[in-house]
């Protein structure tokens, strides 16, 4: 027994003088932190230096504390091990808890003016000192009764840091972080997309400087890649705008720092805006002598027009100059159709041709009120009638289009009105008081382009068959055409010679 005995005084009187050493470092510790508050008012440097020295400082004493207590649970008797183990988890406990004090201190040290973080530095050393003096008071071997747990959370130390607002000292998450916008865009007009940056435990990251990034990009053909510009909040939201140039499907890719944001990236549809012509006021006119008719736009953005005057077809580029002009006097033709009359096998002034879906043509007998569907080898398949009575019939079928489902529509020129049939010829509906429509051209959402020549004006008409826009002060407007690309809207204005180009 009196060697226990012995035993236990020695293990004692090491672990005091253990403590001794441990109260002499952390001394040091709290004369650091005296100096700190002094240069924290004339260097922000200096006191972000003061102050990581002095957690160090403080982390090392407990480290050394931790030590110490490992060695005493092996040679103090077993009756004292559960009592030590719970000190140590508590001293571990506060251990994490200076540490996110340390974290948020740095983060304000490196966010926040200077007047503030002195007052956050002269605070610190006082609430350092106080809790060293718990940390001394508590026993080496204390009961498991005893009140060892040692807190720096203290209402001076919580109300000096509300002054800082909410701090977050979790990082931003991009793929927390969600945006917000129009589900439909409009090309050539200004699209914006809000983000807001989350944090990894869904709370919002308040605080600016991230690389948000966003940029749209075509789907259905060649385009340019829109950029957004980014305008940084500083709050942690951002706003970014785009200007679509081209209409149809696009991609919405919005990245953070690199990597994706939530639902990104995702599909955009840009639309023409048709509200923009009712002022009849074209971006551009270009001469084209010999009466244009019809339009066609090449892949390349080439502008073909046929014009019945000169008997020949003029290209143009997209700036309105001419590039050629291609000569059919020749007859050099790779394949004809049919033969005067009015027979099957035969056309009397076919004015309109197109090809749908399934590679078929067809075609608008102007004489015989007929449209005659052919494939591609010239075989007829099909004839639909317009000279019979009732609701589907027609008189003179001038232009053609298909819509956004294959049906045709067919602008009945002395019917004043547009008939609408299936692929199979299935009569649909009727729709527009349009005065000698000739030409016809329908977008990809089932908007209407209708020429009046006699009526000397351009109608647009929603998928529903309602007029919603004239564009007036036309002259015998013939052709019509949509760039699927751009979205320009090209018309054969063929009593004043010239090509008209509208941006939708």
């Amino acid at each position: 027994m009196c060697n226990v005995a012995k035993a236990h005084r020695d293990a004692m009187r090491e672990a005091l003088m253990c403590a001794q050493e441990v109260t002499s470092k952390l001394t040091r510790a709290i004369d650091a932190n005296d100096k700190m508050a002094e240069q924290v008012e004339t260097s922000r440097e200096n006191a972000t230096l003061i102050i990581n020295q002095a957690f160090e400082q403080l982390h090392q004493t407990i480290e050394e504390r931790k030590k110490t207590l490992l060695s005493e649970m092996e040679t103090i008797s077993i009756s004292k091990m559960t009592a030590l183990t719970l000190h140590k988890e508590q001293l571990m406990k506060m251990q994490d808890e200076i540490d996110r004090y340390n974290e948020m201190t740095s983060f304000i040290l490196h966010t926040h003016t200077d007047h503030k973080m002195v007052a956050l530095g002269d605070l610190l050393p006082t609430e350092l000192k106080a809790t060293l003096k718990k940390f001394e008071n508590v026993s080496l071997t204390p009961n498991q009764s005893s009140d060892i747990y040692v807190s720096l959370h203290t209402d001076s130390l919580i109300k000096a840091l509300s002054i800082f607002g909410h701090v977050v000292t979790d990082s931003s998450s991009p793929s927390h972080s969600t945006w917000s916008s129009e589900s439909v865009a409009k090309v050539k007009e200004m699209y914006c997309v809000k983000v807001e940056t989350m944090t990894s435990k869904g709370e919002r990251y308040p605080y600016g400087g991230l690389q948000v990034k966003a940029e749209l990009r075509p789907k259905s053909h060649d385009g340019a890649v829109i950029p957004g510009e980014m305008q940084d909040h500083g709050d942690g939201t951002y706003t970014i705008t785009l200007t679509p140039q081209t209409i149809g499907p696009h991609q919405l890719l919005i990245t953070m720092d690199g990597q994706h944001i939530q639902k990104s990236p995702c599909d955009l549809h840009v639309r023409r805006e048709y509200s923009t012509l009712h002022v009849c006021n074209p971006d551009q006119v270009i001469n084209c002598s010999g009466g244009p008719s019809g339009i066609a736009i090449h892949d390349s953005g080439d502008i073909y027009v046929a014009c019945y005057g000169d008997n020949c077809i003029h290209v143009f580029d997209q700036a309105g100059q001419q590039k050629r002009t291609i000569e059919v006097d020749n007859r050099q033709f790779l394949q004809t159709f049919g033969q005067p009359g009015s027979s099957q096998g035969q056309f009397s002034n076919p004015i309109s041709v197109i090809v749908d879906r399934r590679d078929r043509m067809i075609v608008s007998d102007f004489s015989n009120h007929i449209v005659v569907i052919l494939d591609q080898a010239g075989t007829w398949l099909l004839t639909i009638n317009g000279s019979v009575t009732g609701s589907h019939g027609f008189q003179y079928p001038y232009g053609l289009a298909l819509d956004p489902l294959g049906n045709i529509h067919v602008a009945a020129w002395g019917s004043s009105c547009i008939k609408v049939f299936t692929p199979e010829g299935t009569y649909v509906r009727s729709y527009g008081d349009v005065k000698g429509p000739s030409e016809i051209a329908i977008d990809e959402e089932g908007y209407s382009f209708v020429n009046e020549m006699k009526g000397m004006c351009l109608s647009i008409f929603n998928p529903q068959g309602n007029k919603i826009h004239t564009a007036g002060n036309l002259n015998q407007p013939r052709g019509v055409m949509l760039d699927p690309k751009s979205g320009s809207l090209y018309v054969a204005n063929c009593g004043a010679y010239t090509l008209l180009k509208y941006s939708t």
